[in-house]
């Protein structure tokens, strides 16, 4: 038999949990297909694990930077309770309570790999074999997310490398460990590793943290050398293999590093290999296309729309805050669309994800920490805008040398001159995670700097670096 419903969400983690749940509260009758836990990626292999093994080396270096805390710091961190810390909040990879909150917000859960099999309709298969038709009325929404990507270096995959999973799930500390790659994963596993007392050697052939402010991966950089993090700019391995002390990455011209665990941090692909996406006339494999209205680019929703994809598999932002943000407009337009109602799919209207292309924040948590918004200088003069740039050193503001003695740090506002309003910012330092999000309402609002004079922050807080960036600029012209 058939089960019929208004919405059909491929994959339960936080992305599909919103597009569920924001439908369902306009009226529809939702379900929701997931094969493995309820809660997805970020719950229990990525945010929230990676962030609990970083937090106990925050708050220790937190402690070590300031004189009289300092003295009372005797011992290092205790590596199994930092992990068994880290257990708790994925609560050792049980979704029970995750599957309760499906239940009580009225929408049906099947377990089970689920393939499109035609317009507006999944089968799922559970573990067992057993199979389950499923048909929409209104919409399909694809939120299977992103999976990480093994290159092509000959011998790496018979290795058995770490991915990200292996790094936020690993049941002990591995005495040394390579990190390939040099971006967010491999910076933030660099420093949780780096604290637990692994020796860890990062080869970023690219550089640390590309796409971001330069100062940004060269300020981390630093920290990371100084905590013993041997980075290897430029350095990629053209070759790997498991030998007795471990696995060796061969690196051309006679070098080679070898590490007991090797964790391959280079990218991420689309979890769409195995979603049926043929046959609706879609390449399996994919990245998939969407609007702003995340419906997808392709011939099967000409003239009759219901084919989404939402989350990291449309490679818009592949940040789990911007994934929801995401499923929030899904949600609702996929609703609206089922129940006729007017689309509003204008820049920053109910019905589309503006932001994805204009205000992605992101936090790298890194030591030193790395907050972002929007655009980057070199991103904002590639679009062709005038932009002037203000950096200010954060370290000079009181606010920050009350938190940490010789706090170091660096801010960084991209201006379009024209309009007189915010369009990038970032914050490298020392808890400055908590700065984003006035700089994102900022972004999105197009607060002008006219205004912003008179968002007064308050002191003695590392906020103030707001006014200094402010009195960098220059005051308004009378």
């Amino acid at each position: 038999m058939t089960r019929t419903y208004d919405l059909i969400v491929l994959g339960a983690g936080p992305v599909g949990e919103n597009v569920a749940d924001y439908a369902h509260q306009r009226g529809l009758s939702v379900v929701i297909v997931e094969s493995e836990l309820v809660g997805g990626e970020c719950s229990y292999w990525a945010c929230i694990p990676s962030k609990a093994m970083l937090r106990p080396a925050q708050a220790l270096e937190g402690a070590r930077r300031v004189a009289g805390a300092a003295e009372a710091v005797t011992g290092s961190l205790d590596a199994p309770a930092v992990l068994k810390r880290r257990d708790s909040f994925v609560h050792d990879w049980d979704d029970s309570s995750q599957v309760e909150w499906l239940q009580g917000a009225g929408i049906d859960l099947v377990r089970g790999h689920g393939r499109i099999t035609g317009r507006r309709t999944v089968t799922v298969t559970g573990s067992d074999g057993e199979t389950v038709e499923l048909s929409a009325t209104a919409a399909v929404a694809v939120c299977t997310g992103s999976a990480a990507l093994l290159p092509d270096i000959p011998g790496l995959a018979e290795v058995d490398p770490w991915e990200s999973r292996e790094a936020t799930g690993a049941k002990s500390v591995p005495a040394s460990l390579a990190i390939v790659g040099g971006g967010v994963v491999a910076v933030e596993m660099a420093t949780a590793y780096a604290a637990l007392d692994s020796q860890v050697t990062l080869l970023a052939r690219s550089g640390l943290l590309g796409g971001m402010e330069p100062f940004a991966g060269e300020l981390v950089g630093e920290q990371l050398e100084r905590s013993g993090v041997r980075i290897r700019r430029g350095a990629s391995p053209i070759g790997a293999k498991r030998g007795a002390d471990g696995v060796v990455l061969d690196l051309g011209d006679g070098e080679s590093v070898t590490a007991t665990e090797v964790l391959v941090a280079t990218g991420r692909r689309p979890r769409t290999d195995d979603l049926g996406l043929d046959s609706v006339g879609l390449p399996a494999g994919k990245w998939l296309d969407v609007d702003d209205t995340l419906l997808v680019r392709a011939e099967t929703n000409e003239g009759d729309p219901w084919l989404y994809a939402v989350g990291d598999v449309n490679h818009r932002a592949l940040l789990t805050h911007q994934g929801k943000y995401q499923g929030r407009a899904a949600g609702e337009v996929i609703a609206a669309r089922a129940q006729q109602r007017a689309v509003d799919d204008g820049p920053w209207g109910l019905h589309v994800a503006t932001a994805d292309s204009a205000a992605v924040p992101q936090v790298t948590f890194a030591d030193p920490e790395v907050a972002s918004v929007g655009l980057t200088e070199r991103a904002a003069r590639d679009r062709g805008i005038d932009v002037r740039v203000v950096d200010y050193e954060i370290g000079s503001v009181a606010g920050a040398s009350l938190l940490a003695d010789g706090y170091a740090g660096r801010a960084r506002l991209v201006v379009d001159r024209q309009r007189d309003v915010i369009v990038g910012a970032t914050f490298v330092g020392q808890d400055v995670a908590e700065l984003l999000h006035s700089a994102t309402i900022a972004v999105v609002g197009e607060v002008p700097l006219r205004r912003l004079w008179h968002a007064v922050p308050s002191y003695p807080t590392i906020s103030e670096v707001w006014l200094r960036l402010l009195e960098t600029y220059g005051r308004p012209e009378e």
